[in-house]
């Protein structure tokens, strides 16, 4: 690999200029977001420039160091067909050195303002799905991050808070993104986990003895919510695409609340991530759903612009863990999303 010539935008690294080269922080952040990302349009988006000031900071960067950083043009990992970017040999060797750069300047930050590393807080949303378990497996491996999970009402409420950026709010929300009325456009969204959805219904359902279940299967039961119809996207969605028709709501009186009277309704059903740890009752039936299985989409969202340091940690963490156990598999013949979902 041929390092790259020299330009006006900085000087070669010149063997026989020695190693005394200066790094600009905002380049080596902007590096250092595209080669997490990979792919210039969203890491320009997490750090609330633009695209194009993104590129010209890391052809800065790439001739002050007279060597290319990454590959353009190449299928994108984050996002099924996706054009991306791809770190070269160099940008490899550099990426690990340059985190700690990074991380020197906030503490020399720090420093000055004679405070202490603030805890990244994560405000999670859709309780009865238990989003926790996934935060706490991000949490658990990335022992170094320093991280508070808290309880949000919902995505409405958490993305209104960390857009007005209220003083000793949230840094980020954990939970499934949809779409709002004022819109979201000053959060940075990132998906981390499609996770299997399963069907509950009453032991005393018609379809209660099924190995499995086709979504149309049930388009004669009614889709019973754990709250109002207008809080849950998710389940209208799904009705919406598979024709289920009758639908019945009310007051999240939790989960307990919730089983009981599902249990007594032979003619409903509902919808649960399958790992959603759900109490043994025999008076209820879990049972997968095939051809096509809908895949639940959890999301982490932070402000544009807004980083706080440990969501870069976080990030990386979270593509170690979707490739080790495979959370972010997605076949579209396979598998369904709402739209809004889609990688």
């Amino acid at each position: 690999m041929e390092p790259v010539a020299a330009s006006a935008a900085g000087p070669g690294l010149d063997p026989a200029l020695g190693l005394d080269v200066d790094l600009d922080l905002a380049q080596v952040r902007a590096f250092a977001a595209v080669a997490d990302e990979r792919h210039f349009g969203r890491a320009a988006a997490r750090l609330g420039i633009t695209q194009q000031a993104l590129s010209k900071r890391v052809a800065r960067l790439e001739a002050t160091l007279g060597v290319r950083l990454f590959e353009r043009g190449t299928r994108g990992a984050r996002g099924p067909g996706a054009p991306g970017v791809e770190p070269t040999e160099y940008g490899v060797r550099f990426l690990e050195p340059a985190r700690q750069v990074l991380d020197a300047g906030r503490a020399a930050v720090l420093a000055v303002r004679d405070a202490p590393a603030r805890p990244l807080r994560i405000d999670v949303w859709g309780h009865l799905y238990a989003p926790l378990r996934t935060v706490a497996a991000l949490i658990e491996a990335a022992p170094a991050l320093d991280a508070e999970p808290g309880a949000g009402r919902d995505y409405p409420a958490v993305a209104e808070a960390l857009m007005r950026g209220a003083r000793g709010g949230a840094d980020a929300g954990f939970g499934r993104v949809h779409a709002l009325p004022g819109g979201d456009a000053a959060l940075v969204r990132r998906l981390v986990r499609l996770e299997p959805v399963d069907a509950v219904l009453s032991a005393r359902h018609p379809l209660a003895g099924a190995a499995v279940l086709r979504p149309a299967d049930l388009r004669d039961s009614v889709l019973r919510y754990p709250a109002e119809t207008v809080r849950l996207d998710f389940l209208t969605r799904f009705a919406d695409r598979f024709g289920v028709a009758a639908r019945a709501g009310g007051p999240n009186l939790g989960l307990e609340s919730f089983l009981a009277r599902l249990r007594e309704e032979p003619a409903s059903f509902t919808l649960f991530p399958a790992d959603v740890p759900l109490p043994d009752d025999p008076g209820l039936r879990v049972v997968p759903l095939v051809d096509p299985t809908p895949l639940y989409a959890w999301s982490l969202v932070w402000p544009a612009g807004r980083e706080h340091p440990g969501i870069a940690e976080l990030l990386r963490v979270s593509a170690r863990l979707a490739a080790e156990r495979r959370w972010l598999d997605h076949d579209p013949v396979r598998d369904w999303l709402p739209d809004t979902d889609r990688p």
